[in-house]
């Protein structure tokens, strides 16, 4: 049988410079260890069985749920970023449990409708100091969840929940809270993490716009990593079907991209010589990277998803519809919180209404937003 004492034994076949899981920070609520997973392992699953990661499931990625089973949500994204995070971790010998237990847990702060519904939210709280789904994250796994007598939340590592509130990508900027505000650089699990996010995010979003159609893959001729590589898998496979061929094309920019990743981290692990996690924190640039080439060939695909899909009419439309849709349900709950559930009435007597408000509002999944939004704005529908 192999124990919590064997695994943290074989952790030490990890880099020198990954994080050992006997050396965690801990918990904010004392513990005592399993027996047979380490103190990652364990978070891992708390998340995995927490309320708010299966709402990832019908929360808005690019597409909204009621717009085809087709398209990625929250939570197959979260799936798509465990999946290559894990990927560049084993190669860099980094802490595998560590990196799926922040990638399953870097979206649970996200609101219904995407950015979208992130913007209405921090519009709105704008007073209180705006909203942020990493902070809301951190609110998700440090309160929000009950599941235990002993404490509130999933009470999960130092570690992870730095993960949360330091992810970082062109979308997410972090805004450090105590006591994570004085730590440095995030270690190199925290990074992949990010990394695999934005190669996640790109290359999926990329294929659920061609499969809408609102992106033709005859105008991906012009950006140079897609002609690259639809030139080298028509060559390879010159009768397949069109389905295939995309599939093919996004899966050789996806490991091109972590392929790269790896390669380079490499390269800038031996150049600023990190040796351990210390090194890594206290160095201020990102040592997870892509190589400047890759950068140079990420930056127009970038521009062309911003250009053609995030900007596209009925995007836009449907965002702007969403921001609404928040905005109207959050003055209908904070000027008569007695139409709140009982159980999120019952934070009233202890806590401001913006915040309980604005939890309940993160907290729904698109489709629940828009059943409460019927509920209330269209006259015939029952309450």
């Amino acid at each position: 049988m192999l124990k919590r004492k064997d695994i943290e034994k074989k952790e030490e076949l990890l880099a020198p410079y990954a994080q050992k899981s006997r050396l965690s920070k801990g918990r904010c609520y004392k513990e005592e260890e399993h027996d047979y997973r380490s103190c990652y392992q364990r978070d891992r699953d708390r998340i995995i069985y927490s309320t708010a990661f299966r709402r990832l499931e019908y929360k808005t990625q690019v597409f909204v749920n009621h717009e085809g089973d087709y398209y990625r949500t929250r939570l197959t994204h979260t799936l798509e970023v465990a999946q290559i995070a894990r990927s560049i971790a084993r190669s860099l010998r980094l802490n595998e449990d560590l990196v799926e237990a922040i990638a399953l847990a870097h979206d649970l702060g996200h609101t219904p409708f995407g950015h979208s519904g992130e913007d209405a939210l921090h519009e709105i709280m704008k007073d209180y100091g705006g909203f942020d789904h990493n902070i809301q994250g951190l609110r998700v796994v440090d309160f929000l969840e009950q599941r235990y007598p002993e404490f509130p939340g999933l009470n999960l590592t130092y570690e992870v929940r730095e993960g949360i509130i330091k992810h970082s990508t062109p979308f997410d900027m972090p805004r450090p809270v105590v006591p994570f505000e004085a730590e440095g650089s995030p270690i190199l699990e925290t990074q992949v993490v990010d990394v695999a996010d934005e190669i996640a995010y790109d290359n999926h979003d990329l294929d659920d716009g061609i499969t809408s159609e609102l992106i033709k893959d005859s105008d991906l001729k012009r950006v140079r990593i897609w002609a690259e590589k639809e030139k080298a898998v028509h060559k390879r496979y010159p009768r397949i079907k069109d389905e295939i061929r995309k599939y093919q094309i996004i899966r050789s920019i996806i490991n091109s991209q972590v392929t790269d990743v790896i390669a380079q981290t490499e390269l800038n692990i031996k150049r600023l010589k990190i040796q351990k996690v210390q090194h890594v924190v206290k160095t201020p640039e990102r040592i997870v990277t892509f190589s400047k080439p890759m950068q140079a060939l990420r930056k127009p695909m970038r521009e062309f998803l911003v250009k053609n899909l995030y900007q596209h009419y009925r995007v836009v439309r449907m965002s702007n519809k969403a921001h609404r849709f928040i905005l109207n349900l959050f003055n209908v709950y904070f000027d008569k919180p007695e139409q709140l559930p009982p159980t999120t009435q019952a934070r009233l007597k202890r806590e401001e209404k913006h915040l309980v408000v604005c939890d309940y509002i993160a907290g729904m999944t698109d489709r629940y937003a828009l059943d409460e939004y019927k509920k209330f704005f269209e006259p015939y529908e029952r309450v």
